[in-house]
């Protein structure tokens, strides 16, 4: 992020204690910005604020918390930044292989994390960020193309494989943003590639024991991965266009590419399926 600067600029970031998300947060205050960082795990947060606070002591650091299985956790998260100067929101809060079961509101919490709190914070939030010039980014994910969405199944609730569900919550967060940029928000849709991070950490012990390290050897480490992330911070993606590795999608320094694996009439539906929702968690 060579001569790029956040200097005066507020930065929120969800899922900050996760392994990509602490190397956004050294990066996002290495070139000056203030940070807000969100979590769910108040222990995890507390340790992270300490570190953050001691490596960058001249640095605005606040901690918030919230759960993004939780929709009133949620809302009461855009509530609390609404009364903050953010200038810039990274929805990178997410989860893969956990325990499957359904929320309040009907849904699989795994799509809920993935895709329904995170898109409630954009449609919420965008406005106002774009009207102050900010931008809100969507990490998304190589995994969206797994699986094509399906409308008698809308959250995957009845499939069972991890990189299934995961992927279909991408997918559905990805083409809700590229309605968004359509509509003329200031939005990025951005992904990491494949990096070795906790999300990577989902197999069995004996396996992950025995592929981690060759897991390392391969895999972008955290500091590289999130590179991408950055990238969203200062080049808006329209409907369409992600930023993400170069290399095959998976390695390498930062690119804005076309996406090709959706096809404008799911997008489309996509998009409804999404503005719908919204309309009902606003009620």
């Amino acid at each position: 992020m060579k001569n790029r600067s956040l200097k005066g600029k507020t930065v929120a970031l969800t899922g900050a204690s996760g392994g990509l998300g602490r190397a956004l947060c050294k990066q996002i205050l290495s070139i000056g910005a203030s940070l807000i960082v969100i979590d769910r795990n108040e222990k995890k947060q507390a340790a992270l604020l300490e570190e953050l606070r001691a490596a960058y002591a001249e640095s605005a650091i606040e901690g918030l918390i919230a759960d993004m299985e939780n929709m009133e956790s949620v809302k009461a998260l855009a509530d609390a930044l609404k009364e903050r100067p953010v200038d810039l929101l990274i929805l990178n809060a997410g989860a893969y292989s956990i325990p499957r079961h359904k929320t309040a509101l009907g849904l699989d919490n795994v799509f809920c994390i993935n895709f329904v709190s995170p898109y409630y914070l954009a449609r919420t939030l965008a406005p106002v960020l774009t009207a102050r010039g900010g931008r809100v980014i969507a990490v998304g994910s190589i995994a969206h193309d797994y699986a094509k969405s399906d409308p008698s199944d809308e959250d995957f609730s009845t499939r069972e494989r991890a990189s299934l569900v995961y992927g279909n919550a991408k997918r559905h967060l990805m083409a809700a943003f590229f309605d968004l940029a359509e509509k003329g928000e200031s939005v990025a849709v951005t992904h990491p590639g494949i990096s070795f991070t906790g999300i990577t950490a989902h197999y069995p012990k004996l396996i992950f024991a025995l592929i981690r390290y060759p897991m390392k050897l391969i895999f972008m480490k955290p500091k590289k991965a999130a590179l991408s992330i950055l990238e969203g911070l200062f080049t808006p993606t329209a409907a369409g266009e992600w930023i993400g590795p170069r290399l095959l999608d998976v390695w390498g320094k930062p690119k804005k590419k076309a996406l090709k694996t959706i096809k404008t009439a799911e997008q489309k539906r996509l998009a409804e399926y999404a503005n719908g929702l919204y309309e009902t968690l606003m009620k």
